[in-house]
């Protein structure tokens, strides 16, 4: 029997309805094109709400020595000199414009006494740098963006799952996707894609991502031709809640670091001073009472003069330093590091994180104004995803872009806190209005293949024929505890071969699951799809993390612990699916900085090109 299949036309089609999505829909839609908005959950529902600390700009609201150019050295050595200095510089400079355009959308910011934006400090920022909303940042940010887009015209398609893009002459011609509750099947012609999905940090056991987060995005990218790059760097962020088990992975914002919480291992010690990079030496306090002093005077609204405490180092760094602390025996009660705020006025903890004074008190019995967190690393952000152009957002394939986590570049080996936020807003109004420019310079939609189509509907309901087969939640949670152990915070070589192993072992299983069940209302059948996308996006990551054979910010390697400088600093990661449908690596390196950029960096830690 021929399956049912509705069409649809768009000049843009928007997947993913975060604030890379909605940002460049709105864009695009200003242009006059028609835009389409596909969002695999709700409207409202996406990943972007649980950013809870900030969005980074340097609007030198509370520190009037803050710029652009700190914003950008910032970012490119928290990357460890491995972003993309191109994106580093557009988003570092227009940041500042894209918070005040939120402004006067209506985003509600908190205010200092003297009516401007309230900012916050952050680990990797010099300057408290955050605008933010208490600690309900990505919500006010997707509200505003929402009211803002739906006046604009766009059209949404809530609860659809993308399966496939196509490409017609080497182009975008449209993609394939079906309805999460009823099962229809649904072809929308395109004159251009913006891919705006997230990350995919599902992928592994403990993470702060939602349920969106299987790397499906980054998938169909691959799948039709687009270039791959930095996959090994997966940012494990140092706070995730630990205790109760039900709330495994749930995130701790940086910002009770950034309102003065301090790390303590069971002994009572703030270990972080024994974790200072040399890199960093300079910027941080090195006693104790020289840190409370700098917090006690940065959360009273006064001008910064102290040296940061080291709670607020790199992610990477942090996280690390609890696994250290961990391992040599250390730990908090269930195998972490106590965070505290207790110290400070009860009052102001409410008032400047009530969400995270709520998640404490109800999931975990915590009061956090009397006792101390129990927190641990948990998989939180790709750094990795899409090749894009930094100037348009156009991937390697024609009338494709990207932006957001599931794009790379901007954000190198290791991302700073809150420059998420700003990525999502600088990119998507880039990537929605080069995307609106070139659908309008196509006269007509391209005509897709009707075996193509034909292919990717068998391919779908593949799964809903198969008898007696394995849950595909159990395929799914192997999948997942297998990365946290062998791809995980710390990784060797052996451990990273026995995970490509794995994943091929996994592939087979896959293909034999059962979700049981029709279409209608079917969760094995979504997660039955999902597994294809969730290997191929974990084999990216422990391809590349086996070939990069240094430590360097997110990616470290037991058996390779120094940073080369001389070698792996100077170039980025490259995937590509072959002709024969395997995953090729190779490596390419960014334009060199120009002079006048590299003056605004450390000489000591750039390594200048021969």
């Amino acid at each position: 029997m021929e399956e049912k299949v509705e069409h649809h036309e768009f000049d843009v089609i928007v997947i993913g309805a975060g604030g890379a999505g909605l940002r460049a829909a709105i864009e695009a839609s200003k242009s006059g094109a028609s835009v389409a908005m596909i969002c695999k959950s709700m409207l409202g529902k996406a990943h972007t709400v649980m950013a809870e600390g900030g969005a980074a700009a340097a609007l030198a609201n509370k520190d009037p020595r803050d710029s652009w150019q700190t914003h950008f050295r910032d970012t490119m050595k928290g990357g460890k000199y491995l972003g993309d200095w191109r994106m580093a510089q557009i988003h570092a400079q227009q940041a500042p414009d894209r918070i005040r355009e939120l402004e006067r959308w209506g985003a509600v910011f908190d205010r200092t006494p003297n009516g401007l934006t309230s900012q916050r400090n952050f680990g990797g920022h010099t300057y408290p740098r955050l605008a933010h909303i208490g600690d309900a940042t990505g919500l006010e940010l997707i509200r505003t963006l929402q009211q803002k887009g739906i006046h604009e015209g766009m059209q949404v398609f809530m609860e659809y799952t993308v399966r496939r893009i196509f490409k017609t002459d080497g182009k975008v011609s449209g993609c394939f996707a079906y309805d999460r509750n009823d099962g229809s099947l649904h072809v929308f012609k395109a004159k251009t894609i913006v891919l705006a999905t997230g990350g995919i940090t599902r992928c592994w056991e403990v993470c702060s991502g939602s349920w969106e987060y299987s790397g499906e995005g980054h998938a169909l990218a691959y799948w039709v031709g687009a270039e791959m790059g930095d996959m090994e760097f997966v940012q494990f962020h140092p706070t995730g809640m630990i205790w109760p088990p039900s709330v495994k992975g749930i995130l701790v914002t940086e910002g009770v670091r950034g309102e003065g919480g301090v790390l303590k291992n069971n002994k009572g010690e703030r270990f972080m001073f024994n974790y200072v990079p040399e890199m960093y030496a300079d910027e941080f306090a090195d006693t104790i009472g020289e840190a409370e002093a700098w917090v006690k005077e940065v959360v009273g609204g006064k001008l910064a003069t102290k040296r940061r405490p080291p709670e607020l180092l790199t992610r990477d760094v942090v996280a690390k330093a609890i696994n250290s602390e961990k391992a040599s025996g250390r730990s908090s009660e269930h195998g972490g590091a106590y965070l505290d705020i207790s110290w400070r006025d009860s009052e102001e903890v409410k008032k400047k994180l009530p969400g995270m004074y709520h998640q404490f008190k109800e999931l975990a019995a915590v009061d956090i104004t009397k006792q101390p967190m129990e927190v641990g690393p948990t998989a939180h952000y790709v750094m990795g995803g899409v090749k894009v152009d930094p100037y348009s957002q156009e991937t390697t394939v024609r009338g494709l872009f990207a932006a957001g986590e599931v794009a790379t570049g901007l954000h190198g080996a290791n991302r700073l806190g809150g420059n998420s936020l700003s990525d999502l807003i600088v990119f998507g109004k880039i990537a929605g209005e080069h995307a609106a420019k070139y659908s309008k310079e196509q006269d007509e939609f391209s005509e897709i293949s009707q075996s193509e189509i034909d292919a990717v509907i068998e391919e779908t309901l593949e799964p809903l024929d198969r008898k007696d087969g394995e849950n595909p939640a159990k395929v799914v949670s192997d999948l997942r505890e297998m990365m946290q152990n062998k791809a995980g915070i710390i990784r060797t070589g052996e451990l990273l071969e026995g995970a490509l192993k794995d994943l091929e072992e996994l592939r087979e299983r896959s293909s034999l699951t059962s979700p049981g069940g029709g279409r209608m209302y079917n969760p094995g059948w979504h997660q039955a799809l999902e597994i294809g996308a969730m290997i191929d996006v974990s084999k990216m990551c422990a391809i590349a993390a086996l070939r990069r054979e240094e430590s360097r910010g997110a990616h470290t390697r037991d058996d390779f612990p120094e940073t080369d400088h001389n070698h792996w600093g100077k170039i980025n990661s490259v995937i590509l699916m072959g002709e024969d449908g395997s995953m090729n690596i190779d490596f390419v390196s960014y334009p060199k900085i120009p002079k006048e950029l590299r003056s605004l960096l450390d000489s000591g830690d750039l390594q200048e090109e021969e």
